[in-house]
């Protein structure tokens, strides 16, 4: 209860150790105001979220967000700690969808179907892109709402393809080629995240689905120990041995960015909404913004990932944390955050022409849409972070010798097995 103040309360938002505030100087509100803890990324997309906090205060000036912002890496652990206090430490947080299926299972996240279902029509869950409901979907019932999506395309100059007269690879084998043919004395082919761990499992996932592979099947079994694999990894380390910058095979998806966005290299398979950050005339692409486009990734099936509002099951005040994130994932804001720059999540958003004109243009939007309708998280079900992390460090010590592409690949399998208990 120490967390109930009255009206003429400082309202702030805590951002990494900085604050702002702003005085509530209405002196006819009596009605009793709640702080909301709230846990999210240090990501572009928190910012814009953040920013919208302003006009949901014109319209609730009784819910006060306390917002906290951290690094992905130190994130898991302090929700954790709070799921297991006896008082919330945050009301609302944002769940990676690796961690959805081992949070919803413990108990430490409210379910929302009464409180979608309440919503009525106009709030309109399906209109969620499907692969993002499957996620929120644990034993059928609703856990988290879609905030914001990072499901991986193509990103590539779209001015040096059209002058060289080169198709966009729908094929494995077609994109390991144009990556040697983009590859000369003056700059590489294609910039990769072969980083270990996290970074290089969300690139080469989608090598290893347009080998005809796959992590788990639809029963959540691992099947990774596969001919198609071994075809995936070592297409993989070819071209990053033939096509991909030197000494990148640290890198993660700041250097990869930085290397397309200064001309070093002509494409890179990465998140979608790194097309908008590239063609951003103030951003780091300087000259070159509005000379990148977006694909699908080569075979069809990307790599999926997402951020999800839900709220804590512990919390005290969960009927306010619900009147915020059925405001900020309603249509009408979902609307505002994504012509603001945020990577949108509704199906109606990315048919919508305003939306195409106010953001990046219909061709990135409906190419995005293709892409989240087909994509494939990482991983499901128990430990999939756990899982994500020991893959990703097998593949990296392929990709640095290490190991063979079979010790990697048989290794990556049955180190997911023990994970998974099967």
């Amino acid at each position: 209860m120490l967390r109930k103040i009255m009206a003429f309360t400082l309202i702030t938002f805590l951002l990494v150790g900085c604050s702002t505030s702003e005085t509530n100087n209405s002196d006819s509100k009596t009605e009793e105001q709640i702080t909301l803890n709230v846990l999210m990324e240090e990501v572009p997309d928190t910012d814009i979220a953040i920013e919208m906090v302003k006009s949901f205060n014109q319209e609730n000036e009784n819910i006060v967000l306390n917002i906290e912002t951290l690094p992905y890496d130190q994130m898991r652990d302090k929700l954790v700690s709070s799921f297991l206090a006896p008082e919330a430490a945050y009301d609302i947080i944002v769940v990676d969808n690796p961690w959805m299926y081992d949070f919803s299972n413990a108990g430490y996240l409210e379910p929302l179907d009464d409180k979608i279902e309440t919503s009525g029509s106009d709030y309109d869950f399906s209109d969620f892109s499907d692969s993002l409901e499957d996620i929120a979907i644990v034993n059928d019932q609703k856990f988290a709402i879609p905030f914001y999506n990072y499901a991986t395309g193509l990103v590539y100059r779209k001015d040096v393809f059209e002058e060289q007269g080169i198709s966009i690879p729908t094929t494995l084998k077609e994109l390991c080629t144009v990556a040697q043919t983009l590859t000369t004395d003056e700059a590489y082919g294609i910039a990769a995240q072969p980083q270990k761990g996290y970074k290089i499992m969300e690139e080469w996932m989608n090598w290893l689905l347009a080998a005809g592979g796959a992590l788990q099947n639809d029963n959540g079994d691992i099947i990774l120990d596969s001919p198609e694999a071994r075809e995936a990894l070592k297409a993989y380390i070819d071209t990053i041995n033939s096509s991909a910058p030197k000494n990148s095979t640290n890198w993660a998806f700041d250097e990869a960015l930085r290397s397309v966005a200064s001309g070093d290299s002509m494409m890179t398979l990465n998140y979608n909404w790194m097309l908008p950050t590239l063609n951003n005339p103030d951003g780091e692409a300087g000259s070159l913004a509005g000379n990148f486009a977006l694909a699908e990734v080569p075979g069809g099936q990307a790599a999926l990932g997402a951020w999800f509002w839900a709220i804590s099951s512990n919390s005290e005040y969960k009927d306010e944390a619900w009147t915020f994130i059925e405001w900020i994932s309603s249509p009408e804001q979902e609307k505002s955050r994504v012509i603001s720059g945020g990577a949108p999540v509704r199906d109606s958003i990315l048919d919508d022409p305003e939306v195409w004109e106010q953001g990046y243009g219909e061709e990135y939007y409906v190419t995005l849409k293709n892409i989240l309708a087909d994509a494939i998280p990482l991983a499901n079900g128990p430990n999939a972070e756990e899982l994500i992390q020991v893959v990703g460090t097998e593949l990296n010590a392929a990709v640095t010798g290490q190991k063979t592409v079979d010790e990697a690949i048989t290794d990556a399998s049955n180190l997911a097995k023990e994970i998974m208990n099967e």
